[in-house]
């Protein structure tokens, strides 16, 4: 054995004519193993296991052959419903494969995986929190808040802070396996980025009030375009704002404000509705007392301009019968004035005894008649 022919070399190099070998520190250390017997016991344990009546080389095939049929039989794989097979050779995407028992090339040659592409999954930004699948918990008694995502800049140079969660599905199972190296967290990044683009470009009133719904549907847009570019092979199913508030440290200065500002529109909306009412109402009184001045202006020049034509009448009247005019003129001059007075006739012609005044009482019969006295 050559172990054996090197030990005389080995016993005689030590000092003082001690010899000392490589596995034992003396002459009577533990000898080196013997390869030929190790290997003999190794046959000998292999044929323990055969079949009687067989040994040797068609042994060995017999073992490589159900060694071999143990391999390939590795090749079956199932995919579950709501899962996509994704095929590797030598690490190389080869196909996709649907729902049911599968077979494919056994590893280290082939591979395959089974990504669920029908769950949706949920990132949250700017909040951490146990049992938020819905979004923050109620109180936030659970919900610990995360300044470094969700404190951001609006387009006034205001500073805001948005809390909101991503819901995401697998849309190409090989781009998302195969095109980025850890796409939740890509999707994180990338979202958190979409939405401080967004709220670089809103003014703080508009983010906290008016415009929620245009920053989720914006920031969702944004987001899956950036995604196809990557070629992420991602949906973004859903984009919801939970919490939209000031910083902290300012919340209660602001709210003064934001009251301060409720109060100026509530009283800019009682003088509205003020003018609203006082205008209008002013217009009509001054319409009317136009429209009254319009009709007085012509009820007196149609007056005058009747009075002027009757004028002219009675003036052709007198120079064609002068008397007649004269004593017509007297009489109607008499009736104008006498209108008005209290009338009372006496005829000294009568002839009643004497010192009996005939009278007509005309002011009490009209009052007994129920008439005007005159």
């Amino acid at each position: 054995m050559p172990w054996s022919n090197q030990r005389g070399s080995w016993q005689g190099g030590g000092q003082g004519g001690g010899g000392q070998g490589p596995w034992g520190r003396g002459p009577g250390g533990p000898r080196p193993p013997d390869l030929e017997e190790l290997l003999r016991k190794g046959q000998d344990k292999i044929k323990r296991f055969m079949p009687s009546g067989v040994g040797g080389t068609r042994g060995l095939f017999l073992i490589i052959a159900v060694v071999l049929a143990v391999w390939l039989s590795t090749g079956l794989y199932r995919v579950q419903p709501g899962e996509v097979g994704v095929e590797m050779l030598f690490g190389k995407f080869v196909k996709t494969t649907t729902p049911g028992l599968n077979y494919w090339f056994p590893g280290p040659i082939g591979e395959a995986l089974t990504p669920n592409v029908e769950r949706t999954n949920q990132i949250t930004i700017g909040f951490r929190g146990a049992g938020d699948v819905g979004g923050r918990t109620a109180g936030g008694r659970d919900v610990r808040d995360v300044p470094q995502e969700s404190l951001m800049i609006t387009g006034d140079l205001n500073v805001i802070d948005i809390d909101f969660i991503v819901q995401w599905r697998i849309k190409d199972a090989a781009a998302f396996l195969f095109n980025i190296r850890d796409p939740e967290a890509t999707v994180k990044i990338v979202a958190e980025s979409a939405m401080r683009e967004v709220i670089g470009q809103a003014r703080l009133e508009d983010a906290l009030t008016v415009r929620r719904q245009e920053i989720e549907q914006q920031t969702r847009e944004l987001l899956q375009q950036i995604l196809d570019d990557y070629g992420a092979g991602v949906l973004i199913a859903d984009l919801k704002l939970q919490k939209v508030d000031p910083p902290g440290a300012v919340i209660d200065s602001f709210n003064d404000v934001q009251r301060a500002r409720q109060d100026k529109e509530r009283k800019q909306n009682e003088a509205e509705a003020y003018r609203n009412r006082v205008v209008p109402t002013a217009r009509g009184e001054a319409a009317k007392i136009t429209q009254g001045a319009e009709a007085y202006k012509e009820k007196v020049v149609k007056e005058a301009d009747g009075e002027a034509k009757r004028f002219l009448a009675v003036y052709d009247t007198y120079k064609v019968a002068k008397s007649v005019t004269i004593q017509r003129l007297y009489i109607e001059a008499l009736e104008e004035v006498l209108r008005g007075t209290q009338k009372v006739i006496i005829d000294s012609q009568s002839s009643g005894g004497p010192g009996v005044i005939p009278y007509l009482p005309l002011p009490e019969l009209r009052k007994r008649a129920g008439g005007t006295s005159q």
